[in-house]
């Protein structure tokens, strides 16, 4: 799939901000939404790749962002009605947002947990659904487009399960990514590799459910309560990322650790050790700790203060990121003619460092007149 760089402008001239989004996505803006539920795979036909779509009512907006929303459970249980996925989904749709909140593959924990080859079956399971998700939004759109998206602004997140499954399918590029041996508990090893080509097959790791033929890729993701199996699946021309996590977590820790605390479940790496590789590769990052708040935050949904407030962070994270921030090309008619008439001085990253071009990383271009604008690449499929 060709892949296009674009300039997202975010801060303009003197700091003031010329946003093309006309009020939206910053807030609830509708007062009522609408769902409606699709079976997202040519392949499978059952109720766990079936995903709920909501829009606001009303809403005459055709060119709107889309948020995956992928539910919680240790990939054991849940699904997408669950109050926390629904108030995420509605609050976003109020916003201006197309949101989808999807079902999945799950297991069960007589074959979770002794098998750690199984665990990573399941995970890459999860993924292949959500990649055949976003691929069905995209193949919509190319085909009527019936909720009105922008397939340049496709983001995804999750809780817990979903979480690891969204931060998995964003920073896993190839299988090639995967370890080509891990220990199993009885001592065995096996190849995480193999296991992906598997399921893929002629595929790859696109996986096996379906609407192959357009792009699983995804503008940035957020993780509540998520992690990696290693943290080096984040490199330097990765997606943004957002993570809220509490520091008490013992599910899935904070930092580094076996999944539920059990040790006979495979090490997985929170929102500490994801930020501070995030930082290492200078991607786009930030992160909401709850400190001393362990992982059962997001119950009760938007009711939970903690849940609020992660959907609020959410929020003010993705703004930035949205085309509709970036100027069209004849917005400089609007300008005054000093402005038009500047020339750049220098341009510099977040650091005042000389800045090194790279997708989906910030930079600041600083004019001769003392005005500046802070600007993204981004990544267009």
């Amino acid at each position: 799939m060709k892949k296009t760089l674009l300039f997202l402008t975010l801060i303009l001239v003197s700091g003031v901000i010329y946003s093309q989004c006309n009020g939206r996505y910053e807030s609830e803006i509708f007062n009522t939404v609408s769902s409606t539920t699709v079976n997202y795979s040519d392949t499978y036909n059952d109720d766990r790749h079936q995903m709920d779509i909501y829009t606001a009512d009303n809403d005459i907006e055709i060119n709107r962002p889309v948020i995956l929303f992928i539910h919680g459970g240790g990939f054991l249980n849940g699904d997408k009605n669950l109050t926390y996925a629904v108030d995420f989904c509605e609050s976003f749709a109020k916003r201006g947002y197309v949101t989808v909140s999807m079902n999945y593959r799950l297991t069960n924990p007589f074959s979770l947990f002794p098998n750690r080859d199984h665990q990573y079956e399941t995970i890459l399971k999860a993924v292949f659904d959500a990649k055949a998700a976003i691929r069905y939004l995209r193949k919509d759109f190319e085909n009527g487009d019936n909720y009105g998206i922008d397939t340049s602004a496709i983001f995804i997140g999750g809780y817990s399960a979903g979480a690891i499954t969204s931060l998995h399918l964003s920073y896993i590029d190839d299988i090639i990514d995967l370890p080509n041996s891990v220990v199993d508990n009885d001592g065995s090893y096996f190849n995480p590799q193999s296991i992906a080509s598997s399921i893929g097959g002629v595929n790859g790791f696109e996986g096996d459910a379906g609407n192959y033929g357009y792009s699983s890729k995804v503008s940035g993701v957020f993780s509540y309560a998520g992690a990696l199996l290693q943290p080096n699946f984040i490199d330097s021309d990765d997606v943004p990322l957002a993570t809220v996590h509490g520091t008490n977590d013992s599910t899935v820790f904070y930092d580094c650790g076996p999944g539920f605390g059990s040790s006979y479940v495979v090490e997985l790496c929170g929102s500490g050790e994801l930020q501070a590789q995030a930082s290492l590769e200078e991607i786009i990052h930030d992160e909401l700790i709850f400190e001393g708040v362990d992982h059962g935050w997001t119950e009760n949904g938007i009711q939970n203060v903690y849940y609020s407030q992660a959907l609020n962070f959410t929020s003010e994270f993705l703004f930035p990121l949205l085309p509709c921030n970036n100027l069209p090309a004849d917005i400089d008619q609007n300008l005054s003619n000093s402005t038009k008439n500047r020339k750049l001085d220098k341009v510099v990253d977040l650091l005042g460092q000389e800045f090194n071009p790279k997708p989906n990383n910030l930079f600041i271009e600083i004019y001769d007149d003392g005005s500046f604008e802070k600007k993204m690449f981004f990544e267009k499929f």
